[in-house]
């Protein structure tokens, strides 16, 4: 197992993408806390984990409280050993347009998921320079839309694309610790928060080179991999996962002519 006696801290790690994190960082052999804000979804993603003969523990946390932060990596570090991975997973979403938007729902979602990751990495962060030996690996989760305009995402587009340039930032200052800084761009994933209706779901898989939704398992898995000693000359890097999202320009048949 390649994280085998590695701490690990996850936030959001109670649904979706956070869980499947969670659940494969365990297999891969770490002891996995699995933060989040919704307690009872953190008890039962951890008591999965468990139950599958992997150790992993539940714990609360609201990533826009420094406090909260600092008392999950103390709780990861109390009862696993010095932290060496981060997830910075935690993320709402919200699709109002630009005109729309209320001043409090852009602050809560920008707080949430950019004010988050660097609240949750910096606290990680700190421990991992304290350790001995000082290192360890911190994994940002962005997304797509960071990295496009589009409708609906004045809000969300906004905080993702802070946390890759925040990735960047921390790979730079934090290599010199032994720390490597990197993230993961996920394109749609097929999680109960992603309820795109029929035009919405077509309009994305017409920008897609693979015609499907990614699942969760598919995101851990790059996640596992920059956790891993795999990817050991890898920092300051956003890998998507996005099915060719990124990729892909204009996509048309030439055989249906001009």
């Amino acid at each position: 197992m390649r994280l085998a006696g590695r701490a690990a801290l996850v936030t959001g790690g109670g649904s979706g993408i956070g869980a499947g994190i969670a659940e494969r960082l365990a297999r891969e052999g770490a002891a996995v806390l699995v933060a989040d804000i919704k307690a009872e979804a953190a008890e039962r993603v951890a008591a999965d984990i468990t139950a599958s003969g992997f150790a992993a523990a539940p714990f609360r946390m609201d990533v826009t409280r420094e406090a909260d932060c600092e008392a999950a990596v103390a709780e990861a570090e109390a009862r696993f050993g010095p932290l060496r991975i981060a997830v910075c997973n935690a993320g709402i979403t919200d699709r109002s347009p630009v005109l729309e938007i209320a001043f409090e729902t852009f602050e809560h979602i920008v707080r949430t998921n950019l004010f988050g990751c660097f609240l949750s990495a910096r606290a990680a962060a700190r421990a991992m320079v304290r350790a001995d030996p000082p290192g360890g690996r911190i994994v940002t989760v962005s997304s797509v839309s960071g990295q496009f305009g589009g409708t609906g995402r004045v809000a969300y587009g906004a905080s993702k694309g802070g946390i890759e340039m925040l990735t960047k930032v921390l790979a730079v200052e934090l290599a010199g610790h032994g720390i490597l800084v990197n993230g993961v761009a996920p394109g749609p994933t097929q999680i109960a928060r992603t309820r795109h209706g029929p035009r919405q779901r077509a309009a994305f898989l017409d920008r897609m080179a693979i015609k499907r939704y990614g699942t969760p398992a598919e995101i851990a898995g790059a996640v596992a991999f920059l956790c891993s000693d795999d990817a050991g000359f890898v920092t300051g890097h956003m890998l998507n996962v996005d099915g060719g999202f990124a990729a892909t320009g204009v996509m048309y048949d030439p055989k249906d002519g001009d």
